[in-house]
């Protein structure tokens, strides 16, 4: 199924584990889906999330696949093979962490850990049809995984069900703590823009469960989604633009790649302007909310055969990209459309509340 970088067999335990190969474990190299990365000496030392997996009761049977260097948003990748969508296999698998959820979906393991720079977890769990969590900021350590430097991304899980995602947290970030499920929170439905498609389905949902979240805007969003991808185009030109001389990386993400050598400081550092107005605004909505609901995509996933163009489709991070740039923790959960299309409902609350926005999705999905 183009899911799997590289078969493995590490620790011993009750859990299966797979880890997106952007991720060193030792004796392995890292290739993060690209040729370029071939001839790379084998990481000598695990990156801390896979010791942590490692000492618990799991055992890691495999890495996976991803969009290459984890720079694009469709999953699909021509050197090693794009993953199929198991639950919508004419659909893109979502990047840039395509494979982690696709063996979740496949039921290949018990939870899987991806990347999240730009939407890179929630995107993948949406499109097919799975839970994933983008956690807070910093929150689990990034030691070992690739780039080495970044001010957006974040290390998370996949799994089939939030009690998993929370198992899956409490491996990898030793001070997580489940709290029990809430009850009566106070829910804000963040005004944005999705396909009419998307949105029914939210709301069809939100009529099931008996949910009436109160409406709310903010001003600065769009502002936020470009200004997440100027940082993300000036750092992933720092780490990889040695690589775009090699003649080794597929040419859609040789082609963005050179374009991010355009990114000038300045436009940086405007960044890091919106990225404290947004992030004061999202905290000003948190201070009266306790979580913010929001679809995860603006559509429905396109087909593989329509996506070769990824800057076509970087629209589909609007609505995940901004909460990178505020490093709030945000988990989609995934719903479907009765035409049987996959829709993600996205969860954010405050930074540092990981348990909390478990605790709310399990409140979401149990509602009656």
């Amino acid at each position: 199924m183009n899911i799997i970088a590289k078969e493995m067999l590490l620790g011993s335990g009750k859990l299966t584990v797979m880890v997106k190969d952007s991720i060193d474990i030792q004796g392995f190299k890292t290739l993060a889906g690209s040729r370029a990365l071939e001839n790379s000496a084998p990481a000598t030392q695990n990156a801390e999330v896979i010791d942590r997996i490692l000492n618990a009761d799991c055992v890691i049977t495999a890495k996976t696949n991803l969009h290459e260097l984890a720079f694009g948003i469709t999953g699909i990748n021509h050197a090693f093979g794009t993953p199929i969508n198991p639950k919508y296999p004419d659909l893109i698998p979502g990047g840039s962490s395509s494979g982690s959820a696709a063996a979740v979906a496949a039921h290949l393991a018990d939870f899987t850990l991806g990347t999240d720079t730009g939407g890179s977890i929630r995107m993948p769990a949406a499109c097919c049809g799975v839970y994933g969590l983008k956690p807070t900021f910093g929150r689990v350590s990034r030691k070992g995984v690739h780039p080495a430097q970044s001010s957006l991304d974040c290390v998370g899980p996949f799994a089939n069900s939030v009690d998993m995602i929370e198992t899956a947290m409490q491996i990898i970030d030793p001070t997580f703590v489940a709290t029990a499920c809430v009850t009566a929170p106070k829910l804000a439905w963040l005004n944005v823009q999705a396909d009419t498609v998307v949105t029914e389905c939210i709301e069809k949902f939100f009529i099931e469960k008996n949910l009436h979240p109160e409406p709310v805007a903010v001003a600065s969003f769009e502002k936020a989604f470009h200004a997440g991808m100027q940082i993300i185009n000036y750092e992933n030109w720092q780490a990889y633009a040695e690589l775009t001389k090699t003649g080794l990386i597929g040419a859609d993400v040789q082609g963005r790649l050179l374009k991010t050598a355009e990114t000038t400081l300045q436009q940086v550092q405007q960044a890091e302007q919106v990225k404290a107005e947004f992030t004061q605004e999202i905290d000003a909505l948190l201070d009266q909310y306790d979580a913010l609901l929001l679809p995860t995509l603006p559509q429905t996933p396109p087909k593989v055969a329509d996506a070769e163009n990824t800057v076509a489709f970087l629209n589909l991070t609007a609505l995940v990209r901004p909460f990178n740039l505020s490093g709030h923790p945000a988990i989609s959960i995934p719903l479907e459309t009765e035409q049987g299309l996959p829709v993600g409902l996205q969860i954010v609350t405050k930074r540092n509340a990981d348990e909390f926005v478990c605790a709310i999705a399990k409140f979401v999905v149990k509602a009656a």
